[in-house]
């Protein structure tokens, strides 16, 4: 296969992308950019006449840069840095060009992948590892339909005095604090910026469902509507965390994803609803009743008996672990039920042929190619194997006495860097990447005094 024939996107990114900049002629900058292993966009500004360059495979960036810590810095020993001299990979587009209504300047993105050299897959891109897994769950037959629902704080510019951040409804005067969820009082305090992001998701292709006032003051949730395309879905979650962003500053305002930004109030999730076709087109969880089919529940005992192994993933950041508490509709016990929010897998009342399954476990801080690829890892595996799911939990799954999550950063990635179902279903490659990674990340971290310890140690011990 020639080198032309690697870097020759697929016809409609083309066909479409020609149409955008026909209609744009004023278009004055294009960002291309990828997503790292944490989720964070890497790229170029260039200018808009480079547009037809970038979709050629114009744009080369390090290998490495996919594998950038959290603070955009090397990881040390690793083999995509001087070990093999940092050599560039190419990017390609995975979208069609669209509008980045949020500047002030006419700008377009074009979301990319990293690659080799010539082409081909980059071990250590995330959104390879999910096309990987996906394509074994092709071969057993089955197509996933997945959806994501994402949390997130609509934030003031300005800190309070404690340089602490400030929700955009917060209010120092309430004798009783609320949580005002589903109130719609709420939206309609932001919906020139709700008018925004929707207008934004129209340019993009995004599909965005219901907005609701989540559990804490500045809290929202926006659900995207399903796909038959797992690797979509995750492009399609990421691009709308970024597209959060930059609505919510040119407001004046900020947006976190952080999984638990503030230790009083509830935290962001990533909800993730998932489904399976057969080659007919038939969704395999549906038998026509309540309960759903015996598929249903294997996938069921896959995703129970992997979470613990993907933790590291669902919960990728020191902070993610602070998510997990008792009765705060973060799950903590490794169970499932119908129509219960208080279990890790929840199968939602719907007609039959809708049946589904929620995962509840991940935060809104993570990578969404790698919750989905351990998502269907889990599946993959319960159905591989013709796992039989325990008994669903009725009532609070908090006072069940089962197998625990785990809620430590560093038991999980220990837990993640020795297991053999990720040596199996990702790039082995891929895992120590990931493994120096988050280590690097938890020794920086480690390494640091918060102001609570000062305050409380410095000079009363």
């Amino acid at each position: 296969m020639s080198k032309e024939k690697k870097f020759a996107p697929p016809s409609e990114i083309l066909q479409e992308s020609e149409t955008f900049l026909r209609e744009h002629p004023d278009l004055k900058w294009i960002e291309g950019f990828i997503f790292d292993i944490n989720g964070i966009p890497r790229g170029k500004w260039l200018p808009a006449d480079a547009a037809r360059k970038l979709l050629k495979g114009g744009l080369q960036m390090p290998r490495s840069a996919v594998s950038l810590d959290v603070w955009g810095r090397d990881i040390e020993n690793s083999p995509l840095v001087f070990a093999s001299g940092d050599a560039d990979g190419v990017c390609m587009p995975v979208s069609p060009i669209s509008l980045a209504p949020w500047h002030r300047e006419e700008t377009a993105q074009l979301h990319m992948q990293l690659r080799e050299a010539d082409g081909s897959p980059l071990y250590a891109d995330p959104r390879a590892q999910l096309q990987r897994v996906v394509a074994r769950l092709k071969e057993l037959g089955y197509t996933a339909v997945a959806a994501t629902e994402l949390e997130f704080y609509l934030l003031r510019e300005e800190a309070d005095h404690l340089a602490r951040p400030r929700p955009v409804s917060d209010n120092d005067t309430e004798l009783v604090p609320s949580t005002d969820v589903y109130d719609l009082s709420e939206l309609d305090a932001q919906r020139h910026f709700f008018a925004d992001v929707r207008a934004a998701c129209g340019s993009q292709g995004i599909p965005a469902d219901s907005i609701l006032s989540e559990c804490a003051p500045g809290q929202f949730e926006i659900n995207l509507l399903h796909s038959a395309d797992p690797v979509k879905v995750a492009d399609q979650t990421l691009l709308f965390k970024r597209l959060l962003k930059g609505v919510a500053r040119s407001h004046g305002y900020r947006v976190s994803t952080m999984a638990k930004p503030f230790g009083d109030q509830a935290g962001n999730g990533m909800h993730v609803h998932l489904s399976l076709l057969d080659e007919n087109g038939k969704n395999v969880f549906d038998d026509g009743s309540d309960a759903g089919s015996e598929l249903l529940r294997q996938a069921i005992a896959g995703m129970l008996a992997t979470a613990n192994d993907s933790m590291a993933l669902f919960a990728p950041h020191a902070n993610s672990y602070r998510r997990f508490q008792e009765s705060s509709h973060a799950p903590l016990n490794l169970c499932w039920g119908y129509d219960n929010r208080t279990t890790t897998l929840r199968v939602p009342a719907s007609s039959p042929d809708a049946r589904r399954i929620e995962h509840r476990i991940a935060g809104a801080d993570v990578n969404p190619y790698l919750v989905l690829a351990a998502i269907l890892t889990g599946a993959c595996y319960g159905l591989e194997n013709t796992l039989q799911a325990p008994a669903p939990v009725e009532g609070d799954a908090y006072q069940v006495e089962s197998e625990q999550l785990i809620n430590t950063w560093g038991a999980a990635l220990q837990r993640f860097e020795h297991s053999e179902l990720w040596q199996e279903y990702l790039d082995p490659r891929f895992v120590e990447i990931f493994v120096l990674l988050k280590r690097q990340e938890i020794a920086e971290i480690g390494a640091r005094i918060t102001d609570v310890e000062y305050q409380s140690y410095l000079h009363r011990v």
